[in-house]
């Protein structure tokens, strides 16, 4: 046979109950999600920064990155809502390297899923107990979102995934922001129909159940740059990119226009120094343009203690991706002051 059972994975509510939330926790989560919502249904005009690096590699380093990330919160809480990035799983083009922590809880090591599964859900539950913070995630796998949907507060869904229909349909039953990244042929329309899906009430086969789901209000989209087919990339962000998107919101019957500005990927040419100034482009398009300060609540930055990237060795630096290259931690405080004196 071309498939074998490695083992059998337990059900997302036994290793819920295995490692559970503490009511501190829960506490903190609700009231989180309540401040996130408020500002993707117009309620309150803080400005999203969600940072964090690449890929979780490491629970110690992540956990330092999200603890720094919360001293800073703390000081720009009046205008900025800061979501730590802890993607737990990495979309692979080719399907070689480093899938993620799900898949390899030691990057230096074989896969073991059931290892990975355990390894994810401590590291979100510590990032949270030691800073206060709850975070985002990539929902690269839906069938494995169920062992993290108590924990996160936001989710994204990759240029890759955002035409499948598990991906669409399982967004239409979460009840917190889900961010649907333009594809990588840059299209606008793709991605605003996924929009449109994750909106609506559908009913499909979900983990072997019949399932019907209510449809998420609080869908949106996150522009991270296209690539055309000479392999160029073609940046999203500037201004004439953005009015587009505004008049192709307008033009569909679409709860809570919202977008996220995702400054690296296709948008910088994974060149991770430009997000800094891709991120003042993006603030200078907002404050030009009233309308646009409405439809983008935030920016999506790739960044870890030390910049750049590494490869996985024996010689590995503490807090340094092993996946796209990531600004370092001085660069992102200071820009998240920055966007702070202007948003």
């Amino acid at each position: 046979m071309g498939m074998n059972i490695n083992a059998e994975l337990p059900l997302p509510a036994d290793l819920k109950a295995e490692y559970p939330l503490s009511e501190d926790i829960l506490s903190l989560k609700e009231r989180r999600d309540r401040e996130i919502r408020d500002i993707f249904t117009g309620k309150s005009d803080k400005f999203v920064v969600i940072a964090g690096p690449c890929s979780a590699d490491n629970e110690d380093s992540v956990c330092e990155y999200v603890s720094r990330l919360a001293a800073v919160s703390e000081k720009v809480s009046d205008r900025i809502l800061v979501i730590p990035r802890i993607y737990t799983n990495k979309p692979r083009t080719t399907g070689e390297g480093y899938k993620g922590m799900l898949h390899q809880p030691r990057p230096d090591q074989a896969p073991d899923l059931l290892a990975g599964i355990i390894a994810i859900r401590r590291m979100h539950t510590r990032a949270i107990r030691e800073s206060g913070l709850t975070a985002a995630d990539e929902m690269l796998y839906p069938e494995n979102r169920s062992y993290l949907d108590d924990i996160l507060s936001y989710e994204a869904i990759g240029a890759r995934s955002v035409e499948n229909q598990q991906h669409r349909l399982t967004a239409s039953s979460m009840d917190i922001p889900v961010g649907m990244k333009n594809p990588t042929s840059g299209d606008f329309s793709v991605m605003l129909n996924s929009v449109v899906a994750a909106q609506s009430s559908h009913t499909f086969i979900y983990r072997g159940m019949d399932v019907t789901t209510d449809g998420n209000e609080l869908a949106h989209v996150i522009l991270r740059g296209g690539v055309d087919k000479y392999g160029t990339c073609i940046p999203n962000y500037h201004y004439e990119d953005l009015v587009r998107l505004l008049d192709l919101y307008q033009k569909r019957d679409l709860q809570n226009p919202a977008a996220i500005v995702d400054a690296n990927h296709s948008n910088s040419n994974k060149q991770f120094k430009e997000q800094i100034r891709i991120v003042s482009e993006v603030l200078h398009s907002r404050n030009y343009n009233p309308e646009l300060k409405k439809l983008i609540k935030g920016v999506m930055i790739e960044s870890y203690l030390e910049e750049g990237c590494q490869k996985i060795d024996d010689n590995r630096v503490y807090g340094k991706s092993i996946t796209d290259p990531c600004l370092g931690w001085e660069d992102t405080e200071r820009l998240i002051y920055q966007i702070a004196e202007v948003c």
